[in-house]
Order: structure tokens, then sequence, then C-alpha cells
């Protein structure tokens, strides 16, 4: 692009572009996207700081994990040996010669009829091959603790847990490619490593376009509407493990989008538009894409959400960065986000499945798709009284009534060049959240 567009001596109101447009598949216009993106580089992040990352090396075990036997209840460490036959009504004597607590080492054996007060994670004193729970004992009715009475018949192994039962030294605990979740983060913890070396969050710089915009918090104006698609997709892109880069709203000029996105591109993976990508005489995003940059596709065969610019923006260094125009109508931007922005950012991230869950549900109320794309409808998704998934639309499906996605917990899909789908009807549906009462 030439430096006079750049320094404003262009037309308030472009050349619109003529595009042969191609309209893709969902699936044709996915691969096309995910084609332009990349496993980001690796950086080392303190344990808590890397929660939802990506492994990006095995992490193996210098040690075992009990690295010695130990007490897996608060009791006594006896021989098996002398506690055959021991029983509530005949309880076996034994006397105690000494304790030992998590974090003690043993300062003397068990030896014959004799028994070493123990406690939950303790290492077991040599000669001891059982615990006997505290609650199996006469504890409780002695005064005098120099003895204790054994009401168990204790085994072999008993309430002992053997060195390397949870991890063995060289084991590879974690693989690389594993999420980081609080399981695994224990785990990490567990190994005593203090940071892990992850794949890095991709930086995403979200651009709104449009002159009947306001930010929140501003008067409201008539004819004017609040800036709700930045909101929406930079909570997507924090809900999904990217840091959001928010860069505010460009009016419908190529000059001030241009100056939009040479902010937005400075640092970033991955920039998201939104509005400007429709026929109309304002919509400058891809007149913008094309001279910055490259167009990889420009409608898709879903609704809601049919036109998608997607592509390439190169900087002054000659980086390419992804670009992906959103619409501008809110529904059609979160919808079309879940498909293609969410995917992109999760193979940033180097996550090993792309794919929201699916489920099959029966419909209780009619899909209409008059043109044959892709329908994706608001549901909510239920069970009925016989445990079946069962999918009710939130209401209008009108791509401008936001309220209808806040109560949506699913997308239930309508094929392409399916004129209905009727009630009674199973389909598959896009969850868009998987509540705790439904798994």
């Amino acid at each position: 692009m030439s430096n006079s567009h750049e320094h404003g001596h262009i037309e308030a109101k472009p050349h619109r572009h003529h595009y042969d447009a191609e309209m893709l598949s969902v699936e044709e216009a996915l691969e096309r996207i995910l084609s332009y993106f990349q496993i980001l580089e690796t950086e080392r992040k303190p344990l808590l700081d890397a929660q939802g990352q990506v492994l990006a090396e095995d992490l193996i075990a210098g040690f075992d994990i009990p690295s010695l036997a130990n007490s897996a209840m608060d009791g006594f460490a006896v021989r098996s040996a002398d506690v055959g036959g021991a029983s509530l009504d005949s309880p076996v004597e034994l006397t105690v010669t000494g304790k030992v607590a998590a974090g003690e080492l043993p300062d003397r054996p068990v030896d014959p009829d004799t028994a070493i007060r123990i406690m939950t994670g303790a290492p077991i004193p040599d000669g001891a091959d059982a615990v006997v729970a505290f609650e199996d004992t006469d504890e409780l009715e002695r005064s005098d603790r120099s003895a204790i009475g054994i009401r168990l018949d204790a085994r072999v192994g008993e309430n002992v847990r053997p060195p390397g039962e949870d991890v063995r030294s060289g084991e590879v605990v974690l693989a690389k490619g594993a999420t980081l979740g609080p399981a695994e983060i224990g785990v990490a913890a567990s190994l005593g490593l203090g940071e892990v070396s992850v794949v890095r969050r991709p930086v995403v710089s979200i651009v709104a376009t449009g002159d009947e915009l306001l930010e929140p918090g501003q008067q409201h104006r008539p004819g004017f509407v609040y800036n709700s698609n930045t909101f929406s997709i930079a909570a997507g892109v924090n809900k999904y493990g990217g840091i959001t880069r928010i860069i505010g709203i460009a009016r419908d000029t190529i000059e001030s989008l241009n100056i939009a996105l040479n902010e937005a591109l400075d640092g970033a993976d991955m920039v998201i538009t939104s509005a400007g990508v429709s026929k109309g005489d304002y919509d400058v995003v891809k007149d913008v894409l094309d001279q910055r940059g490259e167009i990889a596709l420009w409608s898709v065969r879903m609704r809601p959400a049919k036109p998608l610019a997607f592509g390439a923006l190169t900087t002054g260094d000659g980086r390419k960065v992804p670009h992906l125009g959103l619409p501008g109508n809110p529904v059609s931007t979160m919808v079309a986000f879940e498909q293609f922005a969410r995917p992109a950012i999760r193979l940033m991230l180097g996550m090993q499945v792309l794919d929201k869950p699916e489920i099959r549900a029966t419909l209780d109320d009619a899909i209409e798709n008059y043109d044959g794309r892709r329908v994706y409808a608001r549901v909510i998704v239920y069970r009925d009284e016989d445990g079946q998934y069962r999918a009710k639309s939130t209401g209008s499906q009108n791509s401008n009534v936001l309220t209808s996605m806040a109560r949506a917990n699913g997308l239930a899909i309508c094929p392409d060049n399916v004129a209905r789908k009727e009630p009674g009807e199973v389909v598959a549906v896009q969850m868009l959240d998987w509540p705790d009462e439904y798994i």
C-alpha cells in the first residue's frame, strides 16, 4: 500500500472490487484457514502461569514417587506375623516403641511383638510390613500408651504404599503435547518442577469497524449501537487460551482502518476484525485486505456468518499475519468465531483436538433452511425424563438477536441442502458449553 494512502489521501468511499466469490463449505473454509497457522514457539513458565498451555517437552521423573514405602493411614506399623488371628474379641497386645510422622525418617525398626505409631505418608520402619489403622486398635481405651491392642488380622502390605506406586524413576510422566490442567500441574509439582516449557499463547488483536459504534460506557445516542463484538470476541480469545489486544474502533474509511491495523499487526499472531466484509459501500475490510496482503476466502456456505473474509496482512518488515474478518451482526460474529477462530487459536497453542464437542439430540422445534446453507441454530440442550438429550430453540434465529445466543448452550446443525429439520428428528449439536449436569 502506498504512503499516500497511509497518510489519508484517499477517497472517503473506496472503489468496490467485484469479487467472483467462491462460496466454500465450512470444512473447506476451515481447512484453508488453518493452513495459514502453525504451532507457536515455546517459552518457560512458572507452573501456575502455564495452566491451560501445552507441554513442549516430556516430563521425566528423576525419582520414584513415593520414594520410600509409606503409610496410607494413621495407625501402627506392625509385623503381620505378629498379629495373625487378631480380632475384636481377641486382640493381640504389642509394645509401642516409638512414633514416626510424615517428613521424618524412622529411627528404629519394628522388632517382633512391637509396633511403632505412624502417621499417613510417613516412611514404613524396617521390619514392618503392614499398618493397622487407629480405629482397629484399642488406643482410645488406654491411658497407658506404651502398649496397644491390635484388633485386626493384618495382611502383608495392608495400608502400605510401595515405593514407585505412582511414578517410577525414568518414566515419562507427562508427554509432550499434554494440556496442563489442575491435575497435570499437580503432577509436575510432585516431580519438583517449579517451571515448565510450554507452547506460548497466541496474541490476538481485535479491531471493530463501523461509524455507528459506541464503546460501552459512552452515553447512548439514537441510531448508534454499542461495540459488543469486540467484547464477545475478546472473551472467546481469553476463554480458549489466547492473549487479547483490543485495538478499538476503526471508522468506515480505509484511512481509519489502516491506522488501526498498523497498531493491530505489531506483535500479533492473528488479527480479527468485525464488520466490513459484506457488499455495502462502506464495507472496507476486504479492500484493505486486498491491498495490504492476500485474500484466501470471503464467503462460506453457512448461516449465520456467510460473509467472511480471511487472508494474510503483510507487515512493514514483510511478516505475514493471518487476518480473520468476521461479519458485523453479533450472532454471526460469535458463530464464525467458534467455527474458525477457536480452532486456529487451539492449533497455535499446540492443542491436539481442535473441534468443539458434539452430541446427538432430539429437536423440540423445527430448523428452517431456506437457502441451502448449513444452519447453526441456537438451542438449549437438556435431558428429558428418560435421560435423553433434547434441543429447544432459544427463540428468534435472526443474526442480530444476541440474547438468543446468550441463552444457548449449543448450536443445532441443519446440513447443507436440507430444507428443514422437523421436531422429533435427531440432529448433531455442537456444544458451546458443557455443564456438569449434562455429562
